[in-house]
């Protein structure tokens, strides 16, 4: 009995898993272990990894709940498989979690910004705004010997004030303060006698307060003094006024305040530094530290057009509408005409058209001819701002292609109010930390007890600790450059992982299965030792890592190695290999191969020069670029390379790309700042191929996306029995009612909103998830209907549709970039960003290329087995090889080294980053001393 237990304890056992296409396997893997997972694209290592021992470790958690919770949150299916034993409580860090809400920053999901916050409110010291100085608090005492220090017999009024800077007639103010017994009141600086009825202008903007007590500070006097002193803090709620002889006011409070002014805030709490809370968040910004501002230039893009011809863009051209008669009714009275230019028309004229007037103009009704409206014109933009602030999706969707975003000018982007920018530590408040990077900021966080008063120590010591250690978890998995103000939903997947990653070492949990898919994603080979380090002291704690990783130094790391395969998809779901890395060495399997460098594409003896022609991109500056000028050889394979941090993205996704396709498609987004670019005439279109989704519901698949579907339908349409029928190829489209299953429309599945879970995707019970109604399905073609079709592997379809050359050429593609495993009709929503990006990829071969396209990758090799590489690299080079551009951001080493040009960035991330640190082929760069990319391609290129 002591045997088997002890064997549950050191092994997670799974017994008959046939989760997808995993072949009834038997596996034991090692507990508290570093295990790394790999196999092919497509061999079942997320079958395995995810829909097998999470979705049973999720299955179980459930199980736990009482019958209450559970009615709530409906059954999860239970994953195929007989038994698995030894399972702990399992936490999935995945890539697809990332968050769309732009509150969502990495200081809010690592939790150290909540730890600032309370630093702040407890710790920080408060200035005004106004003057800028020190903000202080007195006690009643304070403020009684202030008094008689300051103002020794003199003549003195005692104020109270209630109402500061606000309007309205106060009639029953005044009454309640005479029935309290007061006689006089002071109002906007003028001392009165109190009357009944009395009261003020109720449109202007007022100051009272109650005069309580008039006085001589004479020491005799002392108990008087002090009892008014304490009737006027009470009626003004902690504050009160001293006007002395020359009617100098002076101000006094038991809050914060600043003497001069009178300011005052209230007592700092966590919230107040929320930008997340009314109590703290920027009210011109709503604490997104950003503006969405609908611009004239944006409105009346080009002011040579008239009103007839569409000159206002949120109109178009002139039509027969309400809005167009109320602009002619305006035009009429100022005695312009609709069809002259913009440009020419009066000023105000143009003022009047965007802002509105309350004048009201004649205008003729359609519904009721010879009879007039008078109405009023809003004006354009505060139509639109109606519209953006109030209307539905798609409405908002069309109001956004009018505004322009900015830096919130109140709050200069802090996204804090600016009572809240005034409390600081150290002479920072919490927005400067936030925008700092975590390097930097680790830095300031460093010996900050000897910057601090004593006071302020004792208050801060257990905060320091925690924010500490959160920063050092960070700064370990290599996100130095990230800064706290950094919105999630602008991290890449790897990113994002990784800091859920630093927030689950932070929990310091033992005993649980962790489950990581590929966080070596977006990462350096420098960093790489960094994430297994945190990986290892993960184990160390007492938890069992399962990394789904095609990373070589991660397998070479690991305590246990389970390769699948042996190929993908039906060709998978076996284990070719398992065991500790020396063991797997021994194995003839390919990951082996691969390994020990027996397979694998070698290195070009020549590099490509390219056509002689380059594209020059000079002076860009945007994020942490330092005004650099980029030169890339066109008709060649180009890396840009660089730890995570130095400025790719900003370079090629936030510059280079904007900047081509407003030149290629008119499109709308602005590129970062740059100065000229130079070299356009020799490209005719560009096509970036990223990781985004293919579509987000379940409808979409590789087969709708890259168009061999329509063709598909039409060929079933021209089977004989299709035109005895009379169907039209519209029958065979799940999309559209005429040949779909009515019950789910055609999706196959129906969607089940779980309450506070993600939504479930269950199988149509009429159609059983094939889509179509049984009259479509009995058109066959080679014996299989529309549904069959659908099914097939991209591997079977294209033996299936061998003499269909229009068809078979666009399923030949998706086969050639490895992506022969996943099914035609396989719902968007399973497939991971490497293999949407490699759909993407294959439906722009299939098109035909110019030789004048440039091909923008974003690693690519997300994914990837090495064979995968292999077959990725063959057919970008027959891209190159035709005359087109392909450039790739890339960290795999087994891409750079067969690039033709590498232009590395750095040298490090953050600030510390956005030069070119080298560039030029392979050789070339390798023997930079100064690059870190060059000294992982010394090891490459010196096998």
């Amino acid at each position: 009995m002591s045997q088997t237990t002890s064997n549950q304890e050191e092994f997670i056992e799974i017994f008959g898993a046939r989760e997808h296409n995993l072949k009834n396997l038997d596996l034991k893997i090692p507990r508290n272990k570093l295990v790394v997972v790999t196999g092919l694209s497509g061999s079942g290592k997320s079958s395995l990894a995810f829909d097998t021992i999470y979705a049973e470790g999720q299955r179980r958690y459930m199980e736990s709940f009482s019958a209450y919770a559970r009615s709530f949150l409906g059954g999860l299916e239970r994953p195929d498989v007989d038994k698995i034993n030894g399972l702990s409580p399992v936490i999935a860090i995945e890539q697809k979690t990332t968050s769309k809400n732009p509150r969502s920053t990495v200081g809010t999901v690592t939790e150290i910004y909540d730890f600032m916050r309370l630093l702040y409110a407890r710790a920080g010291e408060a200035f005004s705004y106004l003057t800028g100085k020190r903000m202080i608090r007195q006690t009643e005492d304070q403020i009684i010997e202030q008094l008689f220090s300051k103002f020794e017999n003199k003549k003195l009024y005692i104020l109270a004030p209630v109402v500061k800077g606000r309007k309205g007639h106060y009639r029953e103010l005044f009454e309640q303060i005479r029935k309290m017994g007061f006689s006089k009141v002071r109002v906007d600086g003028v001392v009165m006698e109190m009357v009944p009825k009395m009261q003020v202008d109720r449109y202007k903007i007022h100051d009272i307060e109650i005069v309580v007590d008039r006085i001589v500070a004479e020491e005799s006097d002392r108990f008087r003094i002090t009892q008014s002193l304490k009737s006027a803090l009470q009626h003004g709620k902690g504050v009160i006024m001293i006007r002395d002889e020359e009617g100098e006011i002076h101000h006094f409070s038991k809050y914060l305040m600043d003497p001069e002014t009178g300011l005052s805030y209230d007592e700092p709490a966590p919230n107040n530094f929320s930008f997340n809370s009314p109590y703290g968040a920027c009210p011109t910004c709503n604490g997104l530290g950003i503006i969405e501002e609908i611009t004239r230039e944006n409105i009346i893009p080009d002011p040579n057009l008239s009103i007839t011809r569409g000159g206002i863009a949120p109109l178009g051209e002139y039509r027969d509408i309400w809005i167009f008669k109320k602009i002619e009714a305006i035009l009429k009275h100022y005695k312009c005409s609709m069809s002259t230019p913009i440009k020419n028309l009066p000023e105000e004229v143009v003022e009047i058209l965007l802002n509105g007037d309350k004048m009201e103009v004649a205008v003729d009704s359609v519904k009721y001819p010879g009879t007039k409206w008078h109405t009023t014109f809003e004006g354009i933009l505060n139509f639109l701002q109606k519209y953006q602030e109030g209307g539905s999706d798609k409405i908002q969707q069309w109001v956004s292609e009018f505004t322009t975003t900015q830096v919130c000018p109140d709050c200069e982007g802090y996204r804090l109010k600016k009572e809240s920018l005034n409390f600081k530590i150290d002479n920072k408040h919490i927005g400067q930390l936030a925008v700092m990077d975590i390097s930097g900021l680790g830095e300031w966080f460093d010996n900050l007890e000897d910057r601090l008063t004593e006071k302020q120590n004792i208050i801060a010591s257990e905060v320091l600790k925690e924010i500490r250690k959160r920063i050092g978890f960070l700064l370990d998995i290599g996100l130095d450059y990230l800064s706290l103000n950094r919105p999630l939903r602008t991290l890449s997947g790897g990113e994002a992982q990784r800091i859920r990653l630093a927030t689950q070492i932070g929990t310091q949990l033992v005993g649980v299965l962790y489950i990581l898919d590929e966080p070596s994603i977006g990462l350096h080979q420098r960093d790489n030792v960094k994430l297994i380090k945190a990986l290892q002291n993960l184990r160390d704690l007492g938890n069992s890592v399962l990394v789904v990783e095609h990373d070589k130094d991660m397998m070479l790391e690991s305590d246990f190695v389970l390769d699948m395969g042996p190929g993908a998809g039906r060709h998978g779901g076996h284990i070719v290999a398992a065991g500790n890395p020396k063991e797997v060495l021994k194995t003839s399997g390919t990951t082996a191969k691969y390994l020990l460098r027996e397979l694998g594409l070698p290195i070009p003896k020549v590099r490509r020069d390219g056509k002689g022609k380059s594209l020059i991109l000079k002076g860009a500056s945007g994020n942490n670029l330092k005004n650099i000028d980029l030169k890339l050889p066109l008709g060649t394979m180009i890396c840009v390379t660089g730890v995570s941090g130095s400025g790719k993205s900003t370079l090629i996704h936030e510059t280079l790309f904007p900047l081509l396709s407003r030149e290629f498609y008119r499109s709308k987004k602005e590129p970062m700042a740059f100065k000229s670019i130079d070299g356009l005439k020799e490209l005719d279109k560009v096509i970036e191929v990223d990781q985004s989704p293919i579509g987000r519901t379940p409808r979409s698949n590789p087969a709708t996306y890259t168009g061999v579907f329509s063709d598909i339908r039409t060929l079933f349409t021209e089977l004989p029995e299709a035109k005895i029928r009379g169907y039209k190829p519209g029958r065979f489209s799940f999309n559209v009612k005429g040949g779909r299953c009515e019950d789910c429309e055609g999706a196959g599945m129906k969607l089940i909103e779980m309450d506070f879970l993600p939504d479930v995707h269950i199988p149509c019970e009429t159609c059983k998830g094939k889509r179509y109604n049984r009259e479509t399905l009995e058109v066959r073609f080679k014996g299989k209907s529309i549904s069959d079709v659908l099914d097939m592997t991209v591997e079977q379809a294209v033996e299936f549709f061998e003499n269909q050359p229009k068809i078979l050429r666009k399923i030949t593609t998706l086969n050639d970039v490895g992506l022969g495993y996943i099914t035609l009709g396989q719902h968007a929503t399973t497939l991971s960003g490497g293999e949407a990006q490699r759909v993407k990829l294959a439906t722009e071969l299939s098109k035909k290329d110019t030789g004048k396209t440039f091909y923008i990758l974003d690693e690519p090799t997300t994914g990837l087995h090495f064979q995968d590489i292999d077959l990725l690299m063959l057919v970008l080079n027959r891209l190159v090889d035709k005359g087109n551009t392909v450039l790739i951001i890339e960290h795999n080493m087994d891409v750079i080294k067969m690039a033709d040009y590498i232009i590395d960035l750095g040298p490090e991330g953050g600030n510390k980053g956005g030069n070119i640190v080298v560039e030029g082929t392979p050789e070339q760069v390798s023997k930079n001393q100064k690059s870190h990319t060059a000294k992982f391609l010394r090891l490459e290129l010196n096998q």
